[in-house]
């Protein structure tokens, strides 16, 4: 199994008692802003808006403050010209490509930041385009193997335009093209299948296998990451075998 997905499964289920629910509420309402404002604030022809409408709903943010955000992404305030989207690129311990999605107010503040959390935690900032190659921009819909038939999945994801459908662990991963990521949810949900999440990420086109000392640093480097109120996603390339991933999370 990838580590990286097991790791976004760990998070899913630790959710608001790791990350003050204001916190999380606040990073989605910037991704909600920031998407209205370059793609417009229609999510039928902006995947990237309707991508982050379906995580704020998924994370249980009330319909108004959605609302809210796309007004202003829509708008010409301050709200949506303030941020600033930045994609920081490095590597952690193991030489594990790092993409961190930054929305800031505030670059120099956020380079400084996430440069030290690097720094600090076994790994280095590297320059634009130096690990972006290694991954492709995808739609991810999470589906618990244990509750969903294989047959069905394959029949309504493929159907609705769906590229690959494959276990991983004790999950279904199906894979979309970024623009088809909404119509395909749909289509899975409509089916009575109801995902664990669905968003758009970055795969990585190949891993690196870490061991157990490189994976406690490793998902301490993820874990400070994503705490960080600038940054809003972090993907890496990292792969964790079942056994050594329950160590470091016992």
């Amino acid at each position: 199994m990838s580590g990286h997905s097991k790791w976004a499964t760990i998070k899913r289920k630790k959710g608001a008692a790791d990350v003050a629910r204001g916190k999380l509420f606040s990073k989605l309402s910037r991704a909600i802003i920031v998407a209205a404002r370059e793609g417009g604030p229609d999510p039928g022809s902006n995947a990237t808006l309707a991508a982050a409408i379906a995580k704020a709903r998924d994370n249980s943010m009330p319909k108004d403050n959605i609302q809210r955000a796309i007004d202003r992404g829509a708008g010409a305030g301050a709200d949506a010209a303030a941020f600033e989207s930045v994609l920081y690129e490095g590597y952690g311990p193991g030489g594990v490509a790092v993409i961190c999605t930054v929305l800031t107010d505030n670059r120099n503040r956020a380079a400084s930041d996430i440069r030290h959390i690097f720094t600090k935690n076994g790994g280095s900032l590297g320059t634009p385009g130096s690990v972006a190659w290694q991954f492709e921009r995808k739609g991810v819909i999470i589906l618990d193997a244990a509750v969903v038939d294989e047959d069905r999945l394959m029949e309504v994801a493929l159907e609705a335009g769906a590229e690959d459908i494959r276990e991983d662990g004790a999950q279904w991963q199906v894979t979309t093209e970024p623009a088809d990521l909404t119509e395909v949810r749909a289509a899975v949900e409509e089916a009575g299948l109801t995902p664990v999440s669905a968003e758009l990420t970055m795969l990585p086109k190949s891993t690196v296998a870490a061991g157990e000392k490189e994976a406690r640093q490793l998902l301490r480097l993820m874990d400070l990451l994503e705490d960080n109120d600038d940054v809003q996603d972090v993907y890496a390339n990292f792969d964790i075998s079942e056994e050594v991933m329950e160590a470091v999370a016992g």
